[in-house]
């Protein structure tokens, strides 16, 4: 049952991100009320907006106007409740999660509290994850709130590691702030500078050191095989969000396990 509720709750979480990464773009605010129709503008009754499946049984159209539904939404829930299940995996079973990192060393400290801030932190992961895709960009309001919430857990839960995660955060967004400094911004937004606050505050030292070289790693490799299959040309600005997002989890959950890998190259 508790991975069944965490599947659902992805779901409705999922619809909310849809709408939410939609009008956070187009500059609507959220407190305008229930979804609308892109096309006719009309409201969306509640059993039209039923995560995943009203999709499906209306086909991918608007009941109203007929005119198709993007398939981004049904994918956005899809996937969110895939996200929240293997959060609940990883928290219930301790599935894939490795001795000594951040994931098992959060539940450990923060007891219950420890779900809904996954929850919570996740959420805002796969917020920016979408925006940073769609439009290349990664709003401060999302940035600020996950180091709040991160900042809040470290001082509570971990205030002995606070001076050393504080000077991780200030290290790796400095470090990609001189990218963006030398490249003037086409090699790096200042969205993923400001991301590396929260991001290095998580995974403290020498989590923030792997998380960086990981996503570096990894931005070349997709890079390069976009540019092989003609997706991408050099030159062409690509997303750096994702990249910084996706090796975030592989070393917040991997930990000591994933540096035994990883950094054997660097030195």
């Amino acid at each position: 049952m508790f991975y069944t509720f965490s599947f659902i709750f992805g779901l409705v979480a999922g619809s909310f991100i849809g709408a939410y990464s939609y009008r956070l773009t187009k500059g609507i605010s959220i407190k305008k009320g229930r979804s609308f129709c892109p096309k006719c503008k009309k409201k969306i009754v509640w059993y039209d907006n039923i995560p995943l499946v009203s999709y499906i049984l209306l086909s991918g159209k608007c009941r109203k106007c007929k005119g198709k539904i993007s398939v981004r939404y049904p994918l956005i829930e899809l996937s969110t409740g895939l996200v929240f299940l293997f959060v609940a995996l990883l928290w219930g079973e301790g599935l894939f999660v490795i001795p000594g990192g951040e994931f098992l060393k959060i539940k450990r400290e923060m007891g219950m509290l420890s779900l809904p801030y996954l929850y919570v932190m996740f959420f805002l992961l796969i917020v920016m994850f979408i925006t940073d895709i769609e439009e290349k960009v990664i709003f401060d309001g999302n940035i600020f709130f996950l180091f709040l919430i991160a900042f809040l857990a470290v001082l509570l839960f971990f205030p002995r590691g606070m001076y050393v995660n504080m000077l991780s955060a200030l290290g790796g967004s400095s470090f990609l702030l001189l990218i963006h400094l030398a490249t003037s911004g086409r090699g790096m937004g200042l969205g993923d500078v400001k991301l590396a606050l929260p991001a290095g505050l998580i995974l403290g030292w020498p989590g923030t050191l792997m998380w960086l070289y990981l996503s570096f790693v990894l931005g070349a490799l997709i890079g390069l095989l976009l540019i092989l299959f003609k997706k991408a040309k050099f030159g062409k600005h690509i997303p750096f969000g994702p990249f910084l997002i996706i090796s975030f989890v592989f070393v917040f959950v991997s930990g000591e396990a994933l540096r035994n890998i990883i950094m054997v190259p660097l030195f």
